[in-house]
């Protein structure tokens, strides 16, 4: 049986707001406008993409769970969650899949409590500060350890 040809986009708390919460931090563009990025580049790839993006912590983690059985890795952007959850960071750790972590504005430039991420140490990609394009570098480089061209 081959790998799985789906990739989970995850999109965590308040991102349903890109377009319009803080433009001078995370741009214009609208989280449908992330999900057309991170699908048409994974289609470029030869895969495709079950996006979810929640205001909600457990459904995150659900979304989660139910990857480990249909698709080959995660694209996440946890949002505020990044700095503030140890289940989101262990939900990704138990399902042993490749994550690609993924941030629109360069959250190291930012406030202090903004530099730690409970997600980093899983994740085999991090995409920091390239805005909604970032999306599409965070898909490019899952798609190639997946499809084991790179170590990450």
């Amino acid at each position: 049986m081959s790998a799985p040809r789906r990739l989970l986009l995850v999109n965590g708390p308040n991102l349903n707001l890109l377009g319009v919460r803080e433009p001078d931090v995370y741009g214009t563009a609208t989280l449908d406008d992330v999900v057309r990025i991170a699908t048409d580049a994974a289609a470029a790839r030869g895969f495709e993409v079950r996006a979810v993006q929640s205001n909600h912590e457990g459904v995150l983690i659900d979304a989660i769970h139910a990857a480990r059985t249909d698709c080959a890795g995660i694209v996440i952007n946890p949002g505020g969650l990044t700095h503030t959850s140890v289940v989101l960071r262990d939900a990704l750790s138990a399902v042993a899949l490749p994550v690609a972590e993924v941030h629109i504005s360069d959250v190291l430039a930012r406030e202090p409590f903004r530099h730690h991420s409970y997600v980093a140490d899983v994740a085999v990609v991090h995409v920091v500060g390239e805005g909604v394009e970032g999306y599409r570098t965070a898909v490019d480089r899952l798609a190639e350890v997946v499809s084991g061209l790179a170590e990450g």
